[in-house]
């Protein structure tokens, strides 16, 4: 990705977070993740994690995915974080390498809705 490209990514993602609760169309994505279930503090990894779900979100928000599906990837993402904080430093490692691999899958899905996100 071409260094302004990331610029602007890395600035989108520091105003989502300020404006989590603003997002067009009525359901927010904190109400999406609400109706998965109960959500979970991710701690230091957070920002992350708040990342990963977000790009999955437009994804959803733009029918990539269904409401089912982006609540499955949600709930194993915190079903490896419960596992990351019951282990060892294998586990942390493991955390890692399943969370920078759910943030590439995440980055496709907007990708493929988002045009922003399209190299060129």
């Amino acid at each position: 990705m071409r260094g302004w490209k990331w610029a602007a990514v890395c600035a989108g993602t520091v105003a989502l977070t300020a404006c989590a609760g603003l997002l067009p169309g009525g359901s927010s994505f904190a109400t999406l993740r609400a109706g998965c279930g109960a959500e979970t503090d991710y701690g230091a990894d957070g920002q992350a994690v708040y990342s990963t779900l977000f790009d999955a979100y437009v994804a959803y928000r733009h029918r990539r995915l269904s409401q089912a599906d982006y609540c499955a990837f949600e709930g194993d993402m915190a079903s490896h974080y419960r596992m990351r904080t019951a282990g060892g430093s294998d586990a942390q490692r493991a955390w890692a390498e399943y969370l920078n691999a759910q943030r590439v899958k995440a980055i496709d899905w907007r990708a493929a809705v988002d045009p922003t996100l399209r190299g060129g």
